[in-house]
């Protein structure tokens, strides 16, 4: 197997090959960021109705039709029968996929009816535009969303100087509709590709917005805006620490990290609260800024181990540490559990996702890509991450200032000499 790595979305997936592991969603949104909610399955129709459970879908919908299929809707080898669950053969179906022993609509029904809250089905166009986001830019209106209680989507972030901020939409504002679209109920993947359109700069979009008990629909302009998955600040002043925050691991941010961390003098805060995923090389090197080489992670795909490695010649002086929260999700999860195993970073915040199973994205002839579920990853310490999350060194009570906290430990930590 060959190609990139990936705590996310595949960046370059070839037409009947698999090459490439998902360990995670990263979900390129109206904007091109992570969702902080957990990925679902796709609804039958585009007003599906709301599924009940907190974050994620609880169990999965029925997959959506359309598309072209090269093998109908012929129930697939690798289908199985366990009492009343269907549940899938994930090495076969890829094998069948490969092979083109089965269509687009039959592996949309495998994946729905899977049982596993991972597995994802994407058409070409929705793939199209999660690889661009990947890449740093990105059709859409500026908007990071998220799914919370009953089904509803909420605005996670609004990013600066984009048609959404200009439009006066705010963080924590419910998305009730796009264009004709009920958004409640709807995949994070559905609301993504609804968002984008075409994917064509100057397209419309009209969205219905509720702010408390104030209803109203804005129309936008869609257009070309650059992803911002890095942000470096100092707002502790020139003798305080360097603050690096990263929302996704897109293309690029390794450098970005590796330049931030070389101009760092009196400690690095390194911000991965509500990071859900992205490319795992990103990763690997965000990981390599701080390591002189060695193991970062392990991971089995159905039954073969794997390993993935950092870099020589990082930073290993200056003082780190890294703040994580409930959001912190797959990749993000790695890179943190990593720095700790290592010994490299003191993490501080609340326990992450717990987001550590494997998925291996599959193309289709006409385009489309199934994500399964093929295994797990584990840190370095040999512990595994799916279900359990990475447990602060510092736990930060809710409500109290995570951000503050690590300063302190930073303090505590002192500058090299």
């Amino acid at each position: 197997m060959s190609g990139p790595l990936l705590f996310g979305t595949p960046r370059r997936i070839r037409r009947g090959a698999t090459l490439a592991l998902v360990f995670g969603t990263m979900l390129a949104t109206g904007a091109a960021a992570g969702s902080l909610a957990e990925p679902q399955q796709r609804a039958r129709t585009r007003i599906a109705a709301a599924s009940t459970a907190d974050t994620g879908p609880g169990g999965a919908n029925p997959a959506r039709t359309g598309g072209a299929s090269s093998g109908g809707d012929a129930k697939s080898g690798a289908q199985k029968a366990s009492g009343d669950r269907v549940t899938v053969d994930t090495e076969r179906i890829a094998q069948e996929i490969a092979q083109g022993k089965v269509g687009a609509t039959a592996v949309q029904k495998l994946v729905s009816r899977s049982g596993d809250r991972w597995s994802s089905f994407y058409t070409a166009q929705e793939y199209a535009g999660l690889q661009e986001a990947l890449d740093g830019r990105y059709v859409g209106v500026g908007l990071w969303v998220r799914r919370i209680d009953a089904g509803l989507v909420q605005i996670a972030r609004v990013q600066s100087d984009s048609p959404a901020q200009r439009a006066g939409i705010r963080v924590g504002d419910v998305l009730d509709s796009i264009d004709a679209t009920r958004c409640t109920g709807l995949a994070v993947t559905e609301v993504v590709a609804d968002l984008r359109g075409d994917n064509v700069p100057g397209s419309t979009v009209t969205l219905g917005v509720r702010r408390a008990d104030r209803r109203w629909t804005v129309t936008m302009q869609r257009a070309t805006l650059d992803t911002e998955a890095v942000t470096v600040s100092s707002p502790s002043g020139p003798d305080g620490p360097t603050d690096i925050a990263i929302d996704a691991f897109t293309q690029g941010t390794g450098k970005q990290v590796r330049a931030a961390v070389r101009s760092a003098r009196h400690g690095v805060m390194l911000d991965l609260r509500g990071n859900s995923g992205g490319l795992v090389q990103e990763a690997v090197a965000v990981a390599s800024a701080f390591l002189d080489g060695g193991l970062v992670a392990t991971y089995d795909v159905h039954g073969r181990q794997q390993a993935l490695y950092a870099a020589a010649g990082g930073d290993t002086e200056e003082p780190l540490v890294v703040l994580v929260d409930g959001g912190t999700m797959s990749a993000a999860e790695m890179l943190a559990g990593a720095l700790q195993d290592r010994g490299r970073a003191v993490v501080v915040g609340s326990r992450t996702f717990g987001k550590g199973s494997v998925q291996m994205p599959s193309t289709l002839p006409d385009g489309s890509v199934a994500e399964l579920t093929v295994g797990h990853y584990s840190l370095p310490d040999g512990r595994g991450v799916d279900g359990r999350g990475v447990e602060p060194d510092v736990q930060v009570a809710a409500g109290d200032d995570a951000a503050a906290e690590a300063r302190e430990v930073i303090a505590g930590l002192g500058t090299p000499s």
